[in-house]
């Protein structure tokens, strides 16, 4: 019987984990919206996935950005020319910059089930090239 359960629980947690999917976000130094790029730059995910953001290109990282993560969510920053793969647990609209190349309009939006935090999102001012290219990726949120 404690055999059953052990098997039994074993194999609930199997499916449990096999729900959620990785996705893979590439940092370009050229891409389909032109220079120092993420593609995709919007993603929308479910809670519990993850999102793989892989430097195809040197000298990017990934980090999310100050005021654009939802209440309860940790921030992530990745270091230069290192894949960083990151969970998304918390419901909401997460903004991902690309460090030295941010002014440059290198962006991106994971949205992660529904969009709770949207308007303190889209409330967030950016710098140079980054403000236009985050206002088109958060005209994709749903």
């Amino acid at each position: 019987m404690l055999r059953t359960f052990a098997l039994a629980a074993a194999l609930s947690m199997v499916a449990i984990g096999a729900q959620a999917e990785t996705h893979e976000v590439q940092m370009l130094n050229t891409g389909e919206k032109g220079l120092m790029v993420f593609e995709p730059d919007y993603i929308h995910i479910q809670p519990g996935d993850t999102v793989t953001f892989v430097p195809t290109d040197p000298s990017h990282n990934a980090e999310s950005i100050e005021g654009m993560i939802p209440e309860g969510a940790e921030p992530f920053k990745g270091q230069i020319n290192e894949e960083i793969s990151v969970t998304f647990d918390v419901e909401g609209v997460y903004g991902v910059k690309c460090m030295p190349h941010y002014p440059m309009g290198m962006v991106a939006v994971v949205q992660v089930g529904e969009a709770t935090n949207l308007e303190e999102a889209k409330a967030v001012s950016h710098p140079g090239q980054a403000a236009a290219r985050m206002e088109e990726a958060l005209a994709q949120v749903q």
